[in-house]
């Protein structure tokens, strides 16, 4: 997973498409039990959505202003707008973040058939 660690990064991954960013800490146990299983999971979504890691500790400002205390969080844009999040302090399992990415893919095809609609 690529990682995002400046603020022109975090605006040109958001930009176009749908992205989601998962905020976490090398300290944080909980991240650590996800890390395993995360490459496995990108890989399964890669052609649905970008993924990228964002280090919490090392991303502070972006962290606050998005309003991301707890870690890991993921949170998913599509085109630079917010669509979802999954932001909370309590350890994830695999099935709840692939459950989170479906649902991600589910909202930004939703949205796509609505833009088109409105042409």
């Amino acid at each position: 997973m690529q990682t995002i660690e400046n603020i022109e990064a975090y605006q040109s991954a958001i930009k176009e498409g749908v992205t989601v960013l998962m905020f976490s800490a090398d300290w944080c146990p909980d991240c650590r039990v996800i890390d395993p299983f995360m490459p496995e999971v990108e890989e399964n979504f890669k052609s649905q959505l970008k993924m990228y890691k964002v280090d919490r500790d090392q991303m502070l400002d972006l962290a606050q202003q998005l309003d991301v205390f707890g870690i890991p969080s993921f949170i998913a844009y599509r085109n630079g707008q917010e669509i979802m999040r999954f932001v909370n302090k309590e350890r994830k399992t695999r099935e709840q973040i692939e459950a989170f990415l479906n649902r991600v893919v589910q909202v930004s095809q939703a949205l796509e058939e609505y833009t088109k609609s409105l042409s």
